[in-house]
């Protein structure tokens, strides 16, 4: 299965360009993965640069995760923004990080603990948050 076969081979280097990641094997796996991933999910298209278009670059962050033991269990490559390029009012209105709040998880807890509900933790490998966007973003 695709989605497991990175726990086979794991590498510990951590590296810190795209250069030194293309001559590890693993590393190439994470980034073709992750591309794939862009392409299911319908993130983006590829199009012509359009003349005097605002453009943001991105780059490649990559990460060796831990377990709660300081076991390494995986290699994660994301590709982000370059978001200290963007323009307030020209590429962007507002931002917006969904996050749980301590208190929400704790009542959740708290209330599946009196109902007797299962609770299961998971771990999501790729997650993207499916909204249209208002404004047109170009990534060079």
């Amino acid at each position: 299965m695709e989605f497991f076969m990175f726990n086979l081979f794991i590498s510990k280097i951590e590296p810190k360009t795209i250069k030194i990641t293309l001559d590890h094997s693993v590393w190439v796996q994470v980034i073709k993965y992750e591309i794939n991933e862009f392409e299911r999910n319908k993130v983006w298209r590829l199009i012509p640069t359009p003349k005097d278009s605002s453009m943001v670059g991105f780059q490649w962050v990559f990460q060796n995760k831990i377990d709660k033991e300081c076991n390494m269990i995986r290699n994660n490559a994301r590709l982000v923004v370059k978001e200290y390029c963007q323009e307030e009012g020209i590429d962007y209105e507002e931002t917006f990080a969904p996050v749980a709040r301590l208190e929400s998880v704790q009542i959740f807890l708290a209330y599946a603990a009196h109902t007797n509900f299962e609770v299961y933790q998971m771990d999501v490998k790729c997650a993207f948050l499916n909204s249209e966007l208002e404004e047109t973003v170009y990534v060079e």
